[in-house]
């Protein structure tokens, strides 16, 4: 397997000079790298986040070639006909460039609650929102009556051609249960190589249980510190976690990498072995564009080793 490798560079994206998103989408394609991986947050920690189908079409519409995972969406936040919507516009400007990775959210309760959503309720209404997604992806009409959602004679067209990938974000086995029924993939964040392995093959064993076609995509987003100087970039990453999640950095140290390409591809590599091939790294560097040229050259370290192996 040889593994992708993208970047997340949310905030240098968000920025009112088309000029140089562009130079920045241009980096990162010229670079070699796979895609770019945006998030998603209505209302976090306080009131930051950006919306996650938004961005994606900034990012498709300024590059022509690169591809874009949402991870993750909250999808359980908007109506499914609303969502579905977007998902078939984006395909029609951008066919074949978009996956769309969701989740459940959860780690700032207020967000979920303010958004009208009963914290208690978002892992079944996030189900519910599925079911709904994959039928109105095919552009059939669709009778829906559920807990959360009711609609009737709906359909959209034209579908997205080909259909917006889904993998689902999250840990433990509701998000195994996910993946198994309504999922192409699975995308882990903040966890151990083994928890990862482990995970691929329950998700595997539980959707062979359904009769469904065994997801196929597995990804993988990391923070990371990137540097000449590990202390540097171990410097930079705990700043830049502490200010964004409200928490010690020691807390993250085991789920996150910090130091050189060769120190980060060391402690990519595990997670490759356990099947993860699409990678992304959230960078923190001196710059965007050193963070840039910097994960490339983790990809070159990766590919080159998977491909001796191979």
């Amino acid at each position: 397997m040889t593994p992708k490798l993208g970047v997340a560079v949310n905030e240098a994206l968000l920025i009112p000079d088309p000029a140089a998103r562009r130079r920045i989408l241009d980096h990162i394609a010229g670079a070699g790298l796979d895609h770019v991986t945006t998030g998603d947050h209505i209302s976090f920690q306080g009131g930051t986040g950006f919306d996650g189908l938004v961005s994606a079409t900034s990012i498709l519409a300024a590059n022509d070639t690169l591809s874009v995972l949402i991870g993750v969406y909250l999808a359980g936040l908007r109506h499914p006909m609303v969502t579905a919507r977007q998902l078939a516009t984006i395909s029609q400007i951008a066919p074949a460039r978009l996956i769309l990775g969701v989740g459940v959210g959860g780690e700032d309760r207020s967000e979920i609650s303010n958004a009208g959503v009963d914290p208690a309720t978002r892992g079944r209404r996030l189900d519910e929102t599925l079911e709904a997604l994959c039928k109105l992806a095919t552009g059939e009409t669709v009778d829906h009556q559920g807990q959360f959602f009711s609609f009737s004679n709906a359909r959209i067209l034209p579908p997205p051609d080909p259909r917006v990938p889904l993998v689902i974000g999250g840990s433990g086995d509701a998000a195994v249960r996910r993946a198994a029924a309504y999922g192409d993939g699975w995308l882990g964040i903040f966890c151990s190589a083994r928890r990862f392995g482990e995970t691929v093959e329950r998700i595997g064993d539980a959707t062979a249980e359904t009769g469904r076609p065994a997801p196929s995509w597995f990804g993988l987003s990391m923070w990371c510190g990137l540097g000449s100087d590990r202390d540097r970039a171990r410097e930079l990453l705990g700043r830049r976690m502490q200010a964004l999640y409200n928490q010690p950095p020691e807390r993250f140290q085991h789920v996150t990498a910090a130091g050189t390409p060769v120190q980060v591809a060391e402690k990519l590599a595990p997670f490759v072995e356990a099947g993860a091939e699409h990678l992304t790294i959230v960078t923190v560097a001196d710059s965007v564009h050193d963070g840039i040229d910097l994960a490339a050259e983790v990809r070159r370290l990766l590919q080159a080793e998977f491909a001796a192996v191979g």
